[in-house]
């Protein structure tokens, strides 16, 4: 079915500019070669908003994610805000912000690993190829969001809550069960029970929920140990969910089993608008240099029709033409290794073309 695509685009800081501009042309091309209709409009966020409006995501912005039926986003974060400590208004404010405003409790990372690229991760060969698994982290609670958090009068005591609600933990948990039940049917709860007392709220909740779906198999692990099975077994693993702090460390952990930060996306599930961004960072030494790897922002696209507009197709249209481009050598300088490397915009241009002639 023919459907209107409305989306709000919000580039950020560093490389987001470059990289969002490829994920745009392809959605682009994806939706003119499916008949869908593309409405998009840009938004400020981070430092580029900072330094245009004086905060890290203005209410425009935040208006415009609402109106809108996804967000395609770049990447925050910039050099001059990190090496200033006392700096009051910082671009990763604007982030924690949009995720507590728009709801966006689930950041789902899939980890999976190209043939191409497999000489590249820091594993083995063997431990790696064929792994396929989705990290699910919770987003707005936590040690991130909980209260008191701050410095003493005098500096010298710095102290941070975590805190998380049965509410919480049963939405992230559900979801998780839910998208277990697509893949392999198997979800691991990881948690530090034995120490922590939200982490005994979440295994007690996840022994309750899962009952509630008895084709899938439930695992609890402790985050520790999670973080060596990462590295030792990562095939054992299909559905991983975990709270807001842990999620943030293992997600990351898991990232570099692919051989490179600039091939994985991420989708984050939102109660009102979820969002669609690379896991890698801003990159600012890169910014404006057109040497950037586009193709995780082009796989978060991929991710933005399947989650957000449920088009299995087009997804898989634009995961057929990235892996195509790899095949064919057609890659940036970070994955090149030593062969002719591509620019940014090269690399987007033959996947939109791939997408045009695809028969």
């Amino acid at each position: 079915m023919k459907k209107t695509l409305n989306i709000a685009v919000l580039p950020g800081d560093g490389i987001g500019p470059e990289i969002v501009e490829q994920a745009l042309n392809v959605t682009k091309a994806v939706c003119k070669r499916f008949g869908h209709e593309l409405n998009y409009t840009y938004g400020l966020v981070g430092a580029t908003a900072i330094d245009q409006v004086g905060e890290p995501y203005p209410q425009a912005t935040h208006e415009l994610c609402m109106q809108s039926d996804a967000v395609l986003f770049g990447a925050i974060g910039d050099p001059k805000y990190d090496n200033n400590p006392s700096a009051k208004v910082r671009p990763e404010q604007g982030l924690l912000k949009m995720r507590k405003d728009l709801g966006l409790y689930a950041n789902i990372r899939p980890v999976t690993t190209f043939d191409s690229l497999l000489h590249k991760s820091p594993l083995r060969a063997e431990l790696v190829a064929g792994a396929d698994f989705m990290c699910i982290r919770e987003l707005t609670g936590g040690m991130y969001f909980g209260r008191p958090q701050g410095r003493s009068e005098d500096g010298d005591t710095a102290y941070d809550t975590c805190v998380y609600t049965r509410e919480e933990v049963e939405r992230i948990l559900h979801l998780a069960f839910k998208y277990a039940r697509q893949r392999r049917k198997k979800v691991t709860v990881v948690d530090k029970a034995n120490v922590i007392a939200t982490s005994r709220l979440w295994r007690q909740i996840a022994q309750e929920i899962a009952p509630q779906y008895p084709d899938v198999e439930t695992e609890y692990m402790f985050v520790d140990n999670a973080a060596m099975r990462i590295i030792q077994w990562p095939k054992s693993f299909d559905v991983l969910v975990t709270e807001n702090l842990f999620g943030d460390i293992l997600t990351d952990e898991a990232s570099v089993i692919t051989g490179s930060l600039g091939m994985l996306p991420s989708a984050s599930i939102g109660l009102h608008t979820s969002v669609f961004e690379p896991i890698h960072g801003s990159y600012p030494q890169a910014a404006g240099k057109n040497i950037a790897n586009p193709l995780a922002t082009i796989l978060s696209a991929a991710l933005m029709f399947e989650y957000a507009f449920g088009m299995q197709s087009e997804g898989a249209c634009i995961r057929r033409a990235v892996n195509a481009s790899m095949e064919a050598g057609v890659v940036t300088e970070d994955i090149a290794d030593g062969a002719k490397a591509y620019s940014t915009s090269e690399v987007g241009e033959w996947i939109v073309k791939w997408i045009e002639q695809e028969k």
